[in-house]
């Protein structure tokens, strides 16, 4: 998928506040700190578009962005950050909950782990969840610069034991550093929101 433009268009925190219309919406999920906003720069090409911090938990409300005016990539609120409130992690659960469930425009989801250690207990349960309410998921191993080859190696194994993916089930290695699995994830992308060729010369 060819990228041509991209642009933040707001921030929501109930089914009243997202975007109007029927567009198609990918969204990104995963803990604090994983690489979300870093993942989303990095697909269409812009630093800076969504901000990139290194204290977790900055990401407090549902972000989209609107990519080649024809579908939005949806950063949702990290999970899993334990300096904040439990109040306010409850208050987080409750908003990403409504949005996965109750978002008819949601074509996918991108989960993201970090390669550099095994998935969490809370990582488990979501990518868990995601299956049991029948939503597309494409599992995504972050920061694999940071690993030697044999050490990624063992990563993926380990990934792929615990969340108990098939063969089938597709693990893509991504460093928003090198870009390495970006046209991987543009390719899943283009296909969860229709994106066919004649649009933009997309694909």
């Amino acid at each position: 998928m060819k990228i041509t433009s991209s642009e933040f268009v707001k921030s929501a925190v109930n089914l009243a506040s997202y975007p109007a219309g029927e567009l198609a919406e990918v969204a990104l999920a995963g803990r604090s700190n994983v690489g979300k906003s870093s993942l989303l720069n990095k697909l269409v090409n812009r630093r800076g578009l969504a901000r990139t911090s290194n204290t977790p938990g900055r990401t407090r409300l549902i972000n989209f962005f609107l990519v080649n005016g024809l579908f939005y990539l949806v950063d949702l609120p990290g999970y899993g950050y334990a300096k904040v409130p439990v109040s306010e992690r409850e208050s987080w659960r409750r908003m990403i909950e409504t949005y996965l469930k109750k978002r008819a425009n949601l074509r996918g989801i991108l989960l993201l782990i970090d390669s550099r250690h095994p998935p969490s207990a809370q990582d488990l349960q979501m990518y868990g969840w995601f299956k049991d309410n029948s939503l597309p998921v494409l599992v995504v191993a972050t920061k694999v610069d940071k690993l030697s080859r044999s050490q990624l190696l063992r990563s993926m194994k380990v990934i792929r034991d615990s969340l108990s993916l098939s063969p089938e089930d597709a693990l893509v290695p991504f460093s928003a550093l090198t870009g390495q699995g970006r046209e991987d994830l543009l390719d899943c992308i283009g296909r969860w929101a229709g994106i066919t060729s004649k649009d933009h010369n997309s694909i």
